[in-house]
């Protein structure tokens, strides 16, 4: 029994400290054979411990540590099938008279949550922490209480008659205080959340008292007149705002029934109209399957000794408003004593409770085949946890959630004959030793398998794309892409004299994009222009024109023998070289392209303080006295006077004074005045805007990208908002940029489709005015351009494919390179860039399709559950790139700053999952602060020094 001679301020003087998460098990089966006897005439009975079911009863020399994992070791059958629990602990009000009721103060679905002193809230998820003499009470209570496994009973008063007769039968309890626990039992459960339907009903009931007076015949005005217009107007309305309540109460219904049906087809459904009072919010972070534990504690006047039981329902029964969700009880536990002693009853609930979301005795408490067994599974929980000194903590702190638990799975396997664990398969990390990575030994025999492995997912790449978060994904990726491409290409065409320039790279890479996103093998890859190809290429117009080749018919050769070496490499199996790239590589290219983007993001925001002059040495008092104003040079350079000549420039004819800003820089005119620069007129406001806007840019996307954990507005709302972050913050920058007027730098897309340069078209001979044999020289840098493509796809690949991100319809190495090797050598011969895959713009196309589970436990962080694969958005994306020659009048108010603001948040958001760049950034840190302690030390030092000395010279003074 009991022992009642403990105080409240003693059992919260020291707890244990315990943290559980439920783990799915590897578990061993041991099949075993159940002997089917004459089952007896009762319902429920308590099953003794032997070997009826045909297993070998544990010794009892057995620790409970093993005699646990033997129970768990065991095959699991159809009725003891563990599932989800949700555990909620009910204390009954004593109340004059009959109002006595169950009132709920805690919950459990992973951690717990208390109802707050007042009565209002929820408080926020915590670790429960147990007093360590309550475990011992709730011990005892398994012990010496009545335990009823595999109960069969469909309603409350049947289970409390059953636990009653138990009781009945021991002699603890007489009839007239049967009957009087039994009415203890039955008493209403009074929910949380049923505060705030009882909100919503005086305003409702205010609403139908209105209209029922507004409709009365007799309701008229003193004269005998009708109402007024406005009154018949407020009539409508509050009939159309009862008649939209009743809707909405008509969708709960039909919602919780649906719930109900999908759990269990139950034939009492049409009675449980209590559903109307669930919280559907908090139904959502119930896992679909789980069942609900009630705890039941209480003190009443009329008992002498406390009654307990705990009690397992075969099947699981839906019990009307027992619990405050509409799923099916599985397990009860009853304490009811004596008063005086609420407290103790109150932390007993909290150890049952607590215990039956541990993840080991959740299991337990499933598959016990008698009360031996649960004393048991509490002795294996005490083997493991820790006690904290009551002097040293205090237990009034509420511990937060930790973001990860450890793996529970060495409680739950025997160890082996060498002291280890046999915990399953082990979980690889990192290494690419998949099946797609394998020799086939067969010519192009890799790629065969690889669209072999990709055919039967093509329908679903297409389907599986029907979600907002595809069309977020795309929206900011599409805005991502359209600048990088730009950017490359007005380099390109600076490099090589316009022969490639914006136009070409805006056609190569929607057309290279385009078929890749059709027919690749790994379609979440993005292609993209690299700065290593902008490199190659400014070395081979450099080499063309010091020796006199035509440039694009050279590197028309180059890039036909690059795409044959690719092809060549796809038929030889030699991606499966891939496997040998280690997760040392991956990161030092990734962390390398990472902060090569965001050191262009800030060196071209940098960048616009030369293109924007702003003047440092203004004079308040003299802005009156600044101008600036265009005129002929005095002493014109040799290429001034060359470039006039070609122009037919006739420097003395030209009305220097009219001319703007820009018929200024064309004429080589020099800038005169207190308002011009070195290289023209001082713009103030510009540079410090598009800082602004840079930085806003940054600081809002990450704002809002973490906004689907903050505790403002609806789940659904906050993912929208989420996955639309940087569509967003780019669409409000815009219009922010747009009302004030700064003539802040803009996206400029070429409004013409048709070749930058009019001496050339859109097919380039390979041979054109260079020698025939530039054909077999040109194979020697293409090497070098194979080895260069080849890194930058695989690796990009390999990234893209690691196994943590848990991609599922599998990848394609040999049919990657196949589809950019093709592309490769069509965009050579049309004079397009080259396109590869792009490391940064992969990885934040993948992290914008990562799928989280909708349904996790308050305090419980959300579990990844792999990525949204499909073609849609990759697609997408470079179909509206090539589109975007047609929407020039949009995208040219796009302010720059706003784009190289999504460039550095790119590049530090891909930063964040990589472990070498976390290390060497926590390494630096550290490098840092022994900087400043031997800075410190130093100062410390030199200080005492001169305090010595000033000592010494001061007692040699006074001597």
């Amino acid at each position: 029994m009991l022992k009642t001679n403990f105080e409240k301020e003693e059992l919260e003087g020291h707890r244990t400290l315990y943290i559980g998460v439920h783990v799915p098990l590897g578990r061993r089966s041991h099949r075993r054979h159940r002997h089917h006897g004459h089952r007896h005439s009762k319902r429920s009975r308590e099953r003794d411990s032997g070997t009826e079911d045909g297993r070998e009863s544990p010794s009892y020399t057995d620790t409970p540590s093993q005699r646990v994992q033997f129970l768990l070791g065991m095959e699991d059958d159809e009725e003891h099938i563990p599932h989800a629990l949700f555990t909620e602990l009910d204390e009954i009000c004593l109340k004059e008279g009959e109002d006595a009721e169950w009132k709920e103060t805690a919950r459990w679905l992973k951690f717990e949550e208390d109802v707050e002193d007042g009565g209002e809230r929820w408080s926020k998820p915590y670790v429960a922490t147990l007093s360590l003499h309550s475990l011992f009470e709730l011990r005892s209570c398994i012990l010496n209480g009545t335990v009823m496994l595999d109960m069969r009973a469909n309603s409350l008063e049947e289970i409390a008659d059953m636990v009653l007769d138990q009781h009945e039968m021991s002699g603890s309890v007489g009839e007239e205080v049967r009957k009087k626990i039994r009415n203890a039992l039955l008493k209403q459960h009074h929910h949380q959340n049923q505060k705030k339907l009882a909100n919503r009903i005086p305003i409702v009931r205010s609403f139908a008292d209105i209209g029922r007076k507004q409709s009365e015949p007799h309701s008229m005005d003193k004269n005998g007149t009708a109402p007024h217009t406005r009154a018949n107007a407020f009539f409508y309305i509050c009939h159309a705002s009862v008649l939209f309540f009743f809707l909405m109460v008509c969708l709960s219904l039909c919602l919780c029934i649906l719930v109900i049906i999908t759990t269990h087809s139950l034939p009492r459904i049409t009675t449980y109209f209590l559903c109307l009072q669930i919280d559907l919010h908090f139904m959502k972070k119930i896992p679909p399957g789980a069942e609900a534990s009630n705890i039941l504690v209480g003190e009443l006047e009329f008992l002498e000794k406390p009654v307990v039981a705990f009690i397992r329902l075969s099947p699981a029964v839906l019990l009307n408003g027992l619990a405050e969700v509409p799923i099916t009880t599985r397990f009860l536990f009853i304490l009811l004593g004596p008063l005086g002693k609420g407290p103790q009853y109150h932390e007993i609930g909290r150890s049952i409770a607590t215990l039956m979301t541990d993840e080991v005795f959740h299991d337990v408490a499933y598959k016990a085949k008698d009360r031996s067994d649960l004393v048991a599974g509490i002795d294996e929980f005490l083997d493991q946890v820790t006690v904290l000194p009551p002097g040293e903590w205090d237990p009034t702190i509420r511990i937060e959630p930790p973001k990860s638990v450890p793996s529970q799975e060495k409680r739950k396997v025997p160890p082996l004959a060498n002291g280890g664990a046999d915990l399953g398969e082990p979980e690889e990390h990192g290494g690419h030793g998949g099946p797609e990575l394998q020799r086939t030994g067969r010519f192009f025999g890799g790629l065969f398998l690889d669209i072999k492995r990709k055919a039967p997912h093509y329908l679903s790449d297409y389907t599986d794309a029907v979600s907002l978060q595809c069309l977020a994904s795309f929206l900011f990726l599409y805005c991502a892409c359209m600048s990088p491409v730009i950017t490359f290409g007005g380099l390109l065409g600076e490099a090589t004299e316009g022969r490639i320039s914006a136009i070409e790279s805006l056609f190569g890479a929607s057309m290279t994009g385009i078929a890749y996103s059709l027919f690749a093998g790994q379609p979440l890859t993005i292609l993209g222009s690299t700065g290593p190809v902008l490199v190659f290429e400014k070395i081979l117009f450099k080499f063309c024109k010091e020796y006199g080749l035509s440039y694009l018919s050279l590197r028309v050769c180059i890039g036909l023998w690059t795409a044959f070496f690719c092809l060549l490499l796809v038929a030889t199996d030699a991606s499966s070289l891939v496997c040998y790239i280690t997760r040392f590589t991956e990161e030092a290219f990734a962390s390398l392209i990472c902060i090569i983007f965001i050191y262009e993001a800030l060196e071209k925001l940098i960048h616009l303080g030369e293109t924007y002059p702003f003047n440092m040495h203004n004079d308040l008092n003299q802005l009156t006295q600044y101008s600036c104003v265009c005129t002929m040079p005095k002493d014109p350079s040799n290429a001034t006077l060359n470039y006039w000549q070609e122009k037919n420039i006739t420097a003395s004819e030209i009305d220097w004074f009219d001319l703007d800003v820009k018929g200024c820089v064309e004429n080589r005119g020099e800038f005169v005045g207190r308002a011009c620069g070195h290289h023209g007129p001082y713009i103030p406001d510009v540079l410090f805007w598009s800082v602004i806007l840079f930085f806003s840019t940054v600081a809002m996307s990450s704002f809002l990208k973490e906004f689907k954990t903050s505790r403002y507005f609806p789940t659904k709302v906050r993912a929208v908002i989420s996955d639309f972050a940087v569509f967003i913050t780019i669409m409000t920058m815009v219009l922010i940029d747009y009302a004030l007027g700064v003539p802040s730098p803009k996206l400029q897309v070429p409004n013409e489709f048709k070749p930058t340069r009019d001496d050339r078209g859109w097919f380039i001979s390979p041979i054109g005015p260079n020698p025939w044999w530039t054909i077999i020289v040109s194979f020697i840098p293409a090497l070098l351009c194979t080895i260069l493509i080849f890194m930058d796809q695989q690796i990009t690949a390999v990234i893209i494919n690691r196994k943590e991100h848990k991609l599922k319809k599998g990848c394609g190495y040999h049919l990657d390179l196949f589809v950019v090797g093709v592309m490769l050598g069509v965009c050579s011969l049309m004079g397009l860039p080259w396109f590869v895959a792009a490391t940064v713009l992969s990885i934040s196309h993948v992290n914008s399709l990562k799928l989280e589970s909708e349904c996790s436990a308050p305090g419980e962080q959300p579990k990844f559950l792999g990525i949204r694969e499909q073609r849609f958005t990759g697609l997408m994306i470079f179909v509206l790139m090539g589109s975007s020659v047609f929407m020039t009048s949009v995208l040219k108010n796009i302010p720059m700053p706003v784009l190289y603001g999504v460039f550095l948040y790119m590049g530090a958001s891909s930063l964040r999952g990589i472990q070498m760049f976390i290390l060497l950034f926590v390494g630096v840190l550290l490098f840092f602060i022994f900087l400043i302690l031997v800075y410190v030390l130093v100062i410390v030092l030199y200080a005492f020094v001169i305090f010595i000395s000033f000592l010494y010279f001061s007692f040699s003074f006074i001597m």
